[in-house]
């Protein structure tokens, strides 16, 4: 471990994390459907600090009500919460392990929009509803941006009276920052839309707040897209933000007083390339149906999913761009351009697991660290087993996609049956265990 690169500590400006393995974010509905955190999600917590990661980047993480992707996830967006997420960055940092907490909104991309916000528009930067599941919005006033700031900021301050050691802006993967970012998404013909500096203009106004109000001495980092590959199901949409546009938006952002970047891909969630992997659709038949109510194109992905006859038109248009694309290290060459063009740590996400891959990857400068979410729910404890000398996991992750579609209605977990030799029953405890201590106080 002294010499593994892997197990080197990666220093921030505000942070220092024992490791180059940070837990990415990853989603899970078992808090209380107004928001408040429960025990379980300290017990979620608490495994992969427990199994050895550097740092946690918790789940998105709503900065207010209108911008939850779904009920049942833990928010940030009122005082009372402070307490819950003080006792949250307590739990992890008993494992010596940093937490982070996902400042977010959703903008359009609401999959379960919950009883207060059903019979509303996703607040977004467009009037266009997005082209997966026909999720309906409308543009932001400058009013409600400024009033979007303001939220973001208040988050980064309960943050760190949180006992928080960061936040993390979510800027990639179609939510509401991308759908600012994006030339295929943004349409506005005000100072937030057309050229790219006005595309940018939310996010670095957000930075700026965030700094007024935390101060330049705790961490911030943003999570971006460093290619939106808009067009990677549809060929007809368009492509989105270059990799150029976006490394001049990293250098801004690195301007603008971000401690790190944290690189991914793609314009939209679930996308063809991320997660990389398969797509289940025996899994998703049984899921997808909580979100027929929320889209208008929905419906018709429900009944591409369920009619066996209609799914290899859905599986053409999902697996066309991957034949291009390795499944771990989905977007690491793309972060390599990024890390020649800034000057601050580049964290790196997309189907990491096998050890060899990861120092590959840190070692040719394509980034500083990586983070890892699907490999991690399968072995909590991924970062022991490579510290041990092993590369791999006796029963590693087979980036089947199963957990996410899973995680639409069920407690997040591995739900890969043939990891447990088809023992059911051992699959279902397993995804249980988040449960126990049953008690938050």
């Amino acid at each position: 471990m002294e010499n593994d690169i892997i197990f080197q500590p990666l220093e921030c400006r505000n942070l220092t994390v024992k490791n180059r393995l940070f837990r990415s974010n990853i989603s899970g509905r078992w808090d209380n459907y107004n928001g408040s955190g429960t025990q379980a999600r300290i017990n979620w917590e608490e495994k992969f600090a427990r199994g050895g990661v550097g740092a946690i980047i918790s789940s998105f993480t709503p900065v207010h009500i209108s911008g939850r992707i779904m009920p049942n996830y833990a928010m940030i967006d009122n005082d009372d919460k402070i307490p819950f997420w003080r006792k949250v960055a307590e739990k992890v940092h008993e494992y010596d392990c940093r937490f982070i907490t996902q400042l977010s909104h959703s903008g359009r991309q609401r999959d379960v929009p919950g009883v207060e916000n059903f019979m509303s528009k996703g607040l977004s930067s467009t009037n266009k509803m997005d082209t997966f599941h026909g999720l309906l919005c409308e543009a932001m006033s400058v009013q409600q941006i400024k009033r979007m700031v303001q939220w973001f900021a208040d988050g980064a301050r309960r943050a760190r009276e949180a006992g928080i050691d960061g936040v993390e802006l979510h800027a990639s993967h179609g939510y509401l920052f991308t759908q600012f970012l994006s030339s295929a998404i943004n349409d506005r013909k005000d100072e937030y839309g057309g050229s790219l500096e006005n595309r940018a203009r939310l996010l670095l106004e957000v930075i700026a707040a965030i700094r007024s109000e935390v101060g330049d001495d705790y961490h911030l980092q943003v999570k971006i897209n460093a290619v939106d590959i808009n067009n990677a199901l549809y060929p007809w949409e368009k492509p989105g933000n270059t990799l150029e546009e976006s490394v001049r938006i990293c250098k801004w952002v690195e301007e603008a007083g971000v401690d790190a970047l944290h690189v991914s891909i793609g314009s939209l969630f679930p996308h063809p390339l991320l997660p990389p992997g398969g797509f289940p659709l025996d899994e998703a038949n049984w899921w997808y149906g909580n979100m027929v109510s929320s889209g208008v194109r929905a419906y018709v992905n429900y009944a591409l999913f369920h009619f066996k006859t209609l799914r290899p038109i859905f599986l053409w248009f999902w697996n066309r761009t991957k034949k291009d694309h390795v499944v771990e290290g989905v977007s690491a060459d793309y972060s390599k351009d990024v890390k020649k063009n800034v000057n601050i740590p580049v964290i790196n996400t997309g189907g990491y697991q096998d050890a060899r891959v990861i120092r590959r990857v840190i070692s040719d400068g394509s980034c500083d660290a990586v983070s890892i979410a699907r490999p991690l729910i399968a072995n909590n404890d991924l970062p022991k087993i490579i510290a041990s000398g092993k590369d791999l996991p006796d029963r590693p992750c087979s980036f089947c996609n199963r957990c996410l579609v899973n995680a639409m209605a069920n407690p997040l977990g591995c739900y890969d049956l043939r990891r447990f030799e088809g023992d059911r029953e051992a699959m279902v405890r397993e995804a249980m265990t988040v449960f126990e201590p049953p008690h938050f106080s």
